[in-house]
Order: C-alpha cells, then sequence, then structure tokens
C-alpha cells in the first residue's frame, strides 16, 4: 500500500520531488512529512487516507511553496 502511494506520488509530481523516504513503523501508524511539515496523519485524523487524499495534499503543498 505504502509503495502504491510512493508510486503515485513520483508520478504526479516527479520533477518537484527530490527525494522520497519511506520509514517502517509499527502500531498503525500512518503519516506523511513534507519539508518538515506533516501534511496528514493516521494517528491525529483517526482514519486511512481516502483514495487520493495524500496526493491532493502534496499538490496542495507543493503549490503554496
Amino acid at each position: 500500500k505504502a509503495a502504491g502511494l510512493a508510486a503515485e506520488l513520483l508520478e504526479a509530481h516527479e520533477s518537484g520531488i527530490r527525494q522520497l523516504t519511506l520509514i517502517p513503523s509499527s502500531g498503525g501508524a500512518f503519516e506523511v512529512t513534507v519539508n518538515g511539515k506533516l501534511l496528514y496523519s493516521k494517528k491525529q485524523t483517526g482514519r486511512h487516507a481516502e483514495p487520493g487524499e495524500v496526493k491532493a495534499l502534496v499538490r496542495k503543498h507543493i503549490e503554496e511553496g
């Protein structure tokens, strides 16, 4: 699942991503950070991300610069 998300992000933002790191964790944690800014947290929302949700958050972050 995470590898699919990584591929989706790289495909959508290939020119804007210099590095993408997947860090496995335990306990069902799923967090997405960009340049130190937390964009999505399963722990905070209490739910899995919807399809396309993380991709949209990353796109918004990139557009806002």
